[in-house]
């Protein structure tokens, strides 16, 4: 689990450098609806915007219901999604608070009224609205400003950062000197999420764990889950591992049909699909508690599948091929951060960025364009890698 994940504030005094904005946020939630029905916050990235709303809804036991706004730019979808989620009450919840991220990423041309229909719904929405972005000064988003709440959410300072950074070190029993902590703070220009990823980059790059002790502790826990009957221990198998439960499925999608035939392999396979499924939840909606779900169907439902234990010897394989396709993919996030980026500063959605990601790579690499975009420095150096 990355730190960002793992350390994100679970209530509002837990986010740091935010007093005025979190003491406004509160107001707001508080006085809805008979103030306002809608709430913007906004400032630049990484400085607890989505954040502060996950830690309100966990204060107050609300449902978050998350939207992109570049993946809904359309105002029929908009109507169905955000207009269903606005009027329907949550079925485990207290209740419900609709979250709609980037919001400046339906402006445009492109919108086909995307942005009328999300001004016409916050008027009958049942629940409060609360949308981020990082540029909201813009006059097309003149009636959102309106008829939302404006909270401002600074750059964190670099002090700030630092101590947290510190704070994390110490629970992760990271022995890090002081200066180090002190340039990823000041590096990451106010950027809180780039700077634990920072650190924790740094942190996997001075482990002991050799490649060869991961392979055979891999080897080790896969013959514990495909060939013995599934027990309660086998939950706690992969917490054991120095890999994410996506590496985890790899191996297993690899392994699989080593060990099973048949019916077995056709439970185990379709088991696997599920966690794909709880896989890609947690990625479109941040619904982290899925991991839980994931976790089983990998572990337990994976080793429920067969019939009776297997015995004998079984060569398992690294998922090399897959592995690869995987390492290709992380190398890929820096260019669509890039693309990210530059989809919010043009107003346009992340998928047309990404499109035209080829034909503006050499207008990118300006170093005036990249100041304007907040580019960082892995981020340039990426651009500048470019043929």
């Amino acid at each position: 689990m990355s730190f960002a994940e793992k350390y994100k504030p679970k209530n509002l005094k837990e986010v740091k450098g935010q007093g005025i904005a979190i003491a406004k946020l509160k107001e707001f939630i508080e006085g809805f609806p008979e103030k306002r029905k809608a709430c913007i916050l906004y400032g630049p990235s990484g400085c607890g915007k989505t954040a502060s709303v996950y830690a309100l809804a966990t204060e107050r036991n609300a449902e978050i219901m998350e939207l992109n706004a570049s993946d809904f730019r359309d105002k029929k979808i908009i109507s169905e999604v955000v207009g269903g989620a606005a009027s329907q009450k949550s079925l485990f919840a207290k209740s419900k608070i609709i979250l709609i991220d980037e919001v400046d990423g339906i402006s445009g041309f492109y919108d086909r009224g995307g942005l009328l229909e999300l001004v016409r719904l916050i008027d009958f929405s049942c629940f409060p609205i609360i949308m981020t972005a990082n540029h909201i000064w813009d006059k097309k988003f003149s009636e959102l400003r309106r008829l939302g709440e404006l909270v401002e959410f600074k750059e964190l300072s670099h002090n700030v950062i630092f101590d947290m950074l510190k704070e994390i070190a110490k629970k992760e029993n990271l022995n890090f000197d002081e200066s180090l902590l002190k340039n990823i703070s000041i590096k990451s220009r106010g950027d809180l999420r780039a700077a634990l990823n920072d650190l924790q980059a740094v942190d996997s790059s001075s482990k002991d764990i050799s490649e060869r002790d991961k392979e055979e502790n891999i080897f080790n826990v896969l013959k514990q889950v495909l060939k013995n009957n599934p027990s309660e221990n086998i939950l706690n198998l992969y917490e054991k591992l120095d890999m994410s439960l996506d590496e985890v499925y790899l191996w297993l999608e690899e392994n699989i049909p080593r060990e099973y035939k048949g019916e077995e392999l056709a439970r185990a396979i379709d088991l696997l699909s599920k966690a794909d499924v709880f896989r890609g939840r947690i990625i479109r909606q941040q619904h982290w508690r899925f991991l839980v779900y994931q976790n089983f169907f990998l572990s337990y439902g994976v080793s429920a599948s067969k019939k009776t234990s297997k015995i004998g010897f079984t060569s398992y394989k690294r998922p090399d091929r897959v592995l690869k396709i995987w390492m290709i993919n992380q190398k890929n996030l820096v260019k669509k951060e890039i693309a990210k980026k530059f989809a919010r500063y043009c107003h346009i959605s992340f998928k047309r960025a990404m499109q035209e990601f080829d034909f503006m790579k050499n207008v990118l690499k300006n170093s005036e364009i990249q100041q304007k975009l907040g580019l960082e420095e892995k981020e340039a150096e990426y651009l500048k890698s470019l043929a």
